[in-house]
């Protein structure tokens, strides 16, 4: 169900009940410009993302404040309803459908997974309600995917994987792939080929299942492979159990471990010794505060809000998102979707890491990206401060792959 590539077809087959597919075929929603301005919110709450999930919804949660607080749209205040997709591509659709229909939200943004934000968008852009996805994906960008009415605001594995493997492949080097085997750790090892360097040699790849609870079956294959590099391509509690057994099992004398993308909570809820020395990238860093004052004024509003604790990676998606959105229903003076569309299509914004905006062609946020790696435990200055930033990629498009590559007409 998790499976690359989901497609209207397999929703249709399998993952929507049969009360939500019959309103797939329904007539565009045109809300009333007035009233409350709901956003639905699905993300997996329970399963195991749940993590980063609930750090989404802190993130929005703030974002909605700080919305109403400066008066809203003309008084209109801003509403977050949040539904637990549970990880399941049926279960969004039917949340979704019901967020749209039942109650009667103007905006979906959340998802955590590159399945279930194509199960979301596929009711979305079907009922001429604006996407905001905040989770990875090189699919939903694709032409056969995208729609008018999607938005990209989270980064895609092109830019994450990319920008690992320009930072730590070397020419000569060998590398092997431990990875989660549905839409998101196949995609990270698609966009890590893609941008390896010439001259190095993929040697083999291990493919786990989503939630895989031992790791212990894999290693073996995976030290005879002899990598200069592992790339463990796979997501919250995943990656925490596969680089600790990866380290028990001595993989992290003979290989750099490299992830595509280095998770707060899940080295939190690790000993720095597991994580020391692993790289990976990041759409946010709390420590960028020292450089970055939109970074700052965000972890400041975040820290007075949940009791002085600090945001997290996952969970700056949400404020970006929710805040980007917000700025445009501003910028329009409307929460009439076309009018919204065109806003975000020339938003230009910077509320939590430096300067983002909206790629016209694939509505891509196109944003810098943090190349980062786990402290030793002696180089931290307390229990917050996890990482540091070894490489910042800019705010290009030139990362990105190219409008013509996704299917669309250069914007």
């Amino acid at each position: 169900m998790l499976k690359h590539g989901l497609s209207r077809r397999t929703l249709i087959k399998g993952t929507a009940s049969a009360a939500a597919l019959s309103l797939l075929a329904s007539p565009r929603i045109v809300r009333a410009d007035e009233g409350t301005i709901k956003i639905g919110f699905p993300v997996p709450i329970t399963g195991p993302f749940g993590a980063e999930a609930k750090d989404q919804v802190k993130s929005a949660e703030l974002a909605i404040k700080q919305f109403n607080a400066e008066g809203g749209l003309g008084g209109r205040m801003a509403e977050l309803l949040v539904r637990d997709d549970k990880l399941n591509p049926g279960e969004a659709a039917t949340r979704t459908l019901e967020l749209i229909e039942k109650d009667k939200a103007n905006f979906i943004v959340g998802s955590l997974s590159s399945a279930v934000q194509l199960s979301v968008n596929e009711v979305t852009r079907a009922r001429g309600v604006i996407y905001v996805s905040i989770s990875q994906s090189d699919t939903i960008n694709e032409a056969k995917d995208f729609s008018r009415f999607t938005f990209h605001e989270a980064m895609n594995p092109q830019m994450t994987a990319g920008a690992v493997a320009r930072y730590a492949f070397k020419k000569g080097q060998k590398v092997a792939y431990l990875t989660a085997d549905y839409a998101y750790g196949h995609e990270m090892v698609a966009a890590f080929k893609r941008t390896a360097p010439a001259g190095v040699e993929t040697v083999g790849e291990v493919l786990h299942p989503l939630g895989a609870p031992d790791y212990s079956a894999f290693m073996p294959r995976l030290l005879s492979m002899k990598a200069d590099v592992l790339c463990i391509c796979n997501f919250g509690r995943d990656q925490a159990n596969a680089i600790k057994q990866a380290v028990d099992f001595g993989l992290k004398a003979q290989s750099r471990i490299v992830v595509p993308v280095l998770l707060y909570k899940q080295r939190l809820a690790s000993s720095p010794d597991v994580f020391e020395g692993v790289v990976g990238a990041a759409n946010y860093y709390w420590g960028i505060e020292d450089t970055t004052p939109s970074a700052k004024a965000f972890n400041d509003a975040y820290r007075a809000a949940n009791g002085g604790a600090v945001p997290t990676d996952y969970g700056a998606y949400g404020y970006t998102g929710i805040r980007s959105l917000l700025m445009a229903v501003k910028a329009a003076g409307s929460t009439d979707t076309d009018k919204v569309i065109a806003a975000m299509e020339n938003l230009k914004y910077d509320v939590a890491k430096g300067p983002q905006s909206y790629r016209k062609c694939d509505h891509q946020s196109v944003q810098q990206v943090f190349v980062l790696e786990s402290k030793k435990k002696s180089e931290m200055k307390n229990a917050d401060d996890l990482f540091k930033v070894v490489n910042t990629e800019p705010a290009d498009p030139a990362t990105l792959r190219s409008c013509e590559e996704l299917g669309h007409k250069p914007s």
